[in-house]
């Protein structure tokens, strides 16, 4: 199995938990994803792939960072959110 299966699979799994609104656990499994993706640019020397991967990783982690604090208050229900 090769890294890109792998995290095909990962981002099918995180989905699934998407789905059932289990967020936390969907960006974790989505993370885990994009290393994957990120060990197989890397593997076929496709630099600029490897670091646009990179930075969505980070960003990713840190909205999840964010998410977990609770710094993130954002509901799905329009009525709830502050503009």
């Amino acid at each position: 199995m090769n890294f890109a299966i792998l995290g095909g699979v990962l981002l099918n799994i995180g989905a699934y938990f998407t789905y059932k609104g289990k967020v936390y656990q969907a960006v974790t499994v989505y993370l885990f994803a994009d290393i994957c993706w990120m060990i197989m640019a890397y593997q076929r020397e496709d630099i600029i792939g490897t670091g646009f991967i990179l930075v969505g990783t980070v960003l990713g982690f840190l909205a999840y960072l964010k998410m977990r604090s609770g710094a993130m208050n954002k509901s799905l229900n329009k009525e709830d959110n502050d503009l």
